[in-house]
């Protein structure tokens, strides 16, 4: 069943919330690698916490609590987009299109998006596909984890601001 939650930007108060929700969140991505050390379930809160002041995060409220985020930034005409995160409760039901539509709506001016995942997240390149992303590199990383880089270019890279007029008028 698919919901919408609200969505809103994420300040320096929910570095900790949020850092426990990506622990959480990729596990399930860990287990497919077999690799328990990846950077989402190291980061520390002092690394979070310096993200949050370079980049900008958005958060998914549901019962008072963040149950979905995504953060990214802009670099000449690119919008660099990273660690979409769902709690496992939410999954399946449309929260990381909600994110991801509400991440792009917040960069207009980008003239492509960028992000990446592992090579066996299968869910994961499915969902970005959906979204129109499009392979356009792959990197090794070792002999565990190859990244599979996206991007969506030109009209197709136009997200919907979901994300309340209060905090982008």
């Amino acid at each position: 069943m698919e919901f919408s939650l609200p969505i809103t930007p994420a300040t320096i108060e929910d570095a900790q919330e949020i850092l426990d929700l990506q622990k959480l969140a990729y596990q399930s991505e860990a287990a497919i690698y077999q690799d328990y050390s990846v950077p989402p379930l190291t980061q520390t809160l002092p690394e979070m916490e310096a993200e949050l002041q370079n980049q900008l995060f958005l958060k998914a409220m549901a019962a008072g609590q963040i149950v979905g985020s995504v953060r990214a930034f802009l670099q000449e005409d690119t919008c660099y987009i990273g660690r979409l995160i769902v709690h496992p409760d939410y999954q399946n039901r449309g929260l990381g299109r909600q994110l991801m539509g509400a991440i792009e709506g917040c960069f207009p001016q980008a003239q492509r998006y960028e992000l990446f995942t592992g090579h066996r997240s299968e869910r994961n390149l499915y969902l970005y596909k959906k979204l129109g992303y499009q392979r356009v590199r792959m990197e090794q990383l070792s002999e565990k984890l190859t990244m599979v880089f996206l991007e969506k270019r030109g009209l197709m890279a136009t997200g919907t601001n979901v994300v309340s007029e209060e905090y982008f008028p």
